[in-house]
């Protein structure tokens, strides 16, 4: 097909537009499931693929954020968006968990991950690293590195390096072998060393220099054949290309003229801390800072996430990350597509490929002034046919006003903080700031039985139009303090990483402090209590006495002081360490550690401060549950569980259980977990992950959002005053039909009886599209426009409205083409409407996965006022066929 196209153009291309070349790079050159082999290059324009510049953009996924059954859908979607490459960390902890022991099943199965992605037709840039920052725990480092002795992170240590390397020749063998790189006919185009070393390289002096060169010789010398690149690392070596990570790179130059302009991350989101409010990017100022980044000379860009996903089990990093790494990203934490900004990119990404002709062409861009605050940047050249090919970028970097240029004899108006692009030089494709995406509502619901099932119909508890999980659950008492025989004593105390390993969050101290009658009359004449104070610590301490809690200090390395009290005679005095995520960022890791540093004192006792540091302590790691397994469906059944009865006050360190059917269709599962308080859950022995329930602050959160201006992560935040995160995914993967155990651990207390299973979808879809909106951009590559018998000015905008797979659009709940007023959710009719817009929509779209309608007098066939700029908007609900299946559609 693609050989016929190519001659199709050869002999048609006098008579064509030459934008339309740009089809030609659509097509990716596939043999079987996987590429034809092909080889890797750059000069300072661009990649070279095969021969040819490219202009590509990657969506970033990592797969353990996923299963590995959500994989194709991800790849798939990504494609569909736009995309030609894909982008993934490796995982050092995820793949080497014990020293000399790997693991590359189930979310770790890497080779399966690349195969899907050559299978598609994308290409994939490989960041091994092994350093991944990433929000993920330890940065991906496995935590037995650090008891290496001699050990340094990231610095010109052998210890170190000899580790690095071993991983990085594994990973780069496990390629070759299973014919992964491109000239194997894989899909590997790009590789990274190291990530983010700049950040840190001053730490380290002249051994961090010297670390920058061998790590690049040392990448280089496995033989890859594909480039190598490293991030914000201005001294990267001669054959290793410097990118720029951040949320704007249009500025950015690499540190020689004979490498191009890449752009690893393009930071659509961020990340969330429990506490913290979601932020969010606004779908404009993100097409505009990619828009300018074409427009001023760049080549590859990366969405870092494009699918964020969620740190399953103990992953997310830290410290405080919460389990949802969903980052505002075009694909949200389940997959489903997040509008408009899924919708939005993907025009942007349709623009930029019709330019693309023009771009790799020209070696560098003619610059223009327009204004003041206004600028043209214009690529022209010959395509590959001979032809001249022309595309501009109209840019307006004014953040509040709108600007009317003159740009090749026409005149163009600029909305603020914008970019206009123009494939043929002429006509306007697409504006950053101008919206034609639809915006999908994500709606959550209470799962509905299964059909024909009626367990789950005995087991759901009803209230307030809520369905709850269960109205069974069992409980087990967690034991405070030392619970098994594999502790030890020691005298002082340790640090918490080197005793726990990170096999478990928690780890149990244990002393005897003996109180005398002159301790307690002390206290009483004083009328004070002795204080447990720590210089600091990190991330949670709860410090019990004869296992009663007497208080609970949360924080990343900071002072600890909690008062106790004490009886006549011996006291068990209990201080457990917590880790909500291992530091993930900055520099000698390795050195960062968990639990307490500093004095820890006990004081307030008539003969004087105890040093706490100096006494003997017993030392437990984990919970007894933890040990058991009996989160597991083989162990669960061997612990001693009781019934829990519905009037039971809620309790800390409690163990619960039940069972559940899986909600039928498709749609994402969730459990909502806003009742409980703060621990872990499993399903069918599957580790959901960490849960929280606290409260974000309550400032700081935008009424309305203006994407206008250079973004941060404290710009357009919501949630304020909610809990940071209430739900948390469930894969379909990992659920049977029916009786899925349900296990967790509570710590602070929580009511199990009002916890729900629910279903995400985009259940609502708005659309509005004004006449003066662009042409559609899939009309550029239709036949009536490639034989030249349309011209694009006469093409008609229109709205386009889709349900995720396996939906239909089962109603329309507003329609008007006039002058509608309003927002999603919140349409009225205005002064001028048309009275079939209704009956229009509906014939278009009901009982279809996809519809277009067109934004005009004809589609509508009148003109219900005019002479005035007409907009259609439509508000429509999106049902599971399973649903819909007896309503006829």
């Amino acid at each position: 097909m693609a050989e016929s196209i190519r001659r199709f153009f050869s002999l048609q291309w006098r008579i064509l537009p030459p934008i339309i070349i740009a089809l030609l790079l659509y097509i990716p050159i596939v043999s079987g499931s996987f590429l034809k082999p092909f080889n890797v290059s750059y000069d300072h324009r661009a990649l070279i693929i095969a021969g040819k510049r490219r202009m590509l953009v990657s969506a970033g996924i990592h797969y353990p954020r996923a299963t590995p059954e959500m994989w194709a859908d991800l790849i798939e979607k990504s494609k569909e968006g736009g995309a030609d490459v894909i982008q993934t960390y490796v995982f050092w902890n995820g793949h080497e968990p014990v020293k000399g022991q790997y693991n590359f099943e189930g979310r770790y199965d890497l080779v399966k991950f690349v195969k899907l992605i050559g299978s598609s037709g994308l290409y994939l840039h490989l960041r091994i690293g092994p350093y991944v920052c990433a929000e993920w725990n330890f940065g991906g480092f496995p935590v037995w590195l650090r008891d290496i002795p001699g050990i340094e992170f990231r610095t010109d240590n052998e210890p170190f390096k000899n580790e690095m390397q071993k991983f990085v020749t594994k990973i780069v063998d496990l390629m070759r072998e299973a014919k992964l790189f491109c000239w194997q006919g894989g899909p590997i185009i790009m590789l990274q060393i190291e990530n983010e070393y700049g950040d840190v390289e001053k730490s380290y002096g002249q051994k961090g220099k010297d670390y920058v060169k061998w790590a690049a010789s040392m990448a280089l010398g496995l033989g890859a054949g594909v480039p190598w690149v490293m991030c914000k690392q201005t001294d990267a070596p001669e054959n290793i290309i410097d990118a720029c990570n951040g949320y704007y790179c249009d500025g950015f130059k690499p540190n020689s003229q004979t490498k191009p302009v890449l752009w690893t991350e393009d930071w659509d989101g961020w990340y969330t801390k429990w506490g913290g409010s979601l932020p969010h990017r606004p779908a404009e100022d993100l097409a505009f800072a990619v828009a300018r980044f074409y427009q001023r000379g760049g080549s590859f860009q990366n969405y870092y996430m494009y699918f964020g996903g969620t740190n399953f089990g103990r992953t997310s990093g830290g410290p405080f990350y919460i389990t949802s790494y969903d980052y505002d990203a075009p694909l949200d934490e389940y997959g489903l597509r997040s509008e408009p900004k899924w919708g939005h990119l993907k025009d942007l990404h349709a623009a930029i490929k019709l330019c693309e002709p023009a771009l790799v062409a020209a070696d560098a861009p003619q610059y223009r002034k327009l204004g003041s605050k206004q600028e043209a940047h214009i690529y022209h050249g010959h395509g590959e046919t001979g032809g001249k090919v022309c595309a501009a970028f109209l840019a307006n970097i004014d953040e509040h006003k709108s600007a009317h240029v003159k740009f090749n004899g026409q005149s163009y108006n600029l909305a603020p903080w914008s970019v206009s692009i123009l494939p043929d030089c002429r006509h306007v494709a697409f504006n950053t700031a101008k919206v034609g995406a639809q915006t999908s509502v994500k709606t959550v619901e209470s799962a509905r039985p299964r059909l024909g099932s009626m367990s789950i119909l005995q087991k759901v508890v009803r209230h307030d139009n809520v369905s709850y999980i269960s109205k069974s659950w069992m409980a087990l008492k967690e034991p405070i303090g030392i619970w098994g025989e594999n502790n030890f004593t020691f005298q002082g105390l340790l640090e918490h990483l080197n005793v726990t390993k990170d096999r478990s969050d928690y780890l149990w101290h244990k002393t005897r402090i003996n109180v005398t009658e002159d301790d307690i009359s002390f206290w009483k004449k004083n009328g004070a209590n002795p204080t447990v104070s720590i210089d600091s610590m990190r991330d949670v301490l709860r410090v019990f006495v004869n296992k009663q809690l007497s208080g609970s200090v949360v924080g990343h390395w900071v002072k600890a002081v909690q008062p106790v009290s004490f009886v006549l005679g011996n006291n068990d005095l209990l201080l457990l360490t917590q880790t909500v995520g291992l530091q993930n960022y900055g520099a000698s890791l390795e050195k960062d550690g968990a639990g307490f540093r500093g004095k820890a004192m006990l004081t307030g006792f008539k003969n004087g401060d105890m040093d706490l540091s100096k006494s003997s302590w017993t030392y437990q790691v984990g919970l007894k549950g933890e040990a058991e397994k009996i989160y597991t469906v083989e162990h669960n059944e061997k612990a001693e569980w009781s019934t829990l009865e519905t009037d039971v006050s809620p309790s800390m360190f409690m163990w619960y259980k039940t069972y559940f059917d899986t909600p039928d269709g498709t749609d994402p599962v969730v459990l909502d977990l806003e009742s409980m308080g703060k621990g872990q859950a499993w399903v069918n022995g599957h580790h959901i992950g960490r849960y929280w329930n606290i409260i974000s602050q309550k400032d700081g959160c935008e009424k309305a959002c203006d994407y206008r201006g250079a973004y941060n992560s404290d710009k357009c935040t919501t949630n304020c005053g909610q809990p940071t995160q209430t739900r948390y995914h469930v894969p379909r993967s990992w659920l049977k039909p029916s009786s899925n155990l349900l296990v967790l651990f509570e710590e602070t207390g929580g009511n199990p009886f009002k916890i729900s299973v629910k279903t995400v979808t985009a259940g609502i879809l708005c659309g509005q599209v004004s006449e003066s909106h662009y042409p559609p951009l899939r009309k550029w590559s239709t036949p009536d426009y490639m034989n030249g018998t349309m011209s694009i000015d006469s093409v008609a905008p229109e709205v386009h409205l889709h349900c995720e797979d396996g939906h239909v659009i089962s109603s329309i709940e507003f329609a008007s083409y006039g002058t509608p007023r309003g927002s999603c959710h919140r349409f009225s009719i205005g002064k001028c409407h048309a009275s079939n817009s209704l009956s229009i929509v509906s014939e278009a779209c009901k009982g279809r996965n996809s519809c277009f309608i067109e934004v005009s007098n004809t589609a509508f066939r009148s003109d219900p006022c005019s002479g005035i700029l007409k907009t259609l908007t439509v508000m429509a609900r999106c049902s599971s066929t399973q649903n819909t299946s007896g309503l006829g559609f």
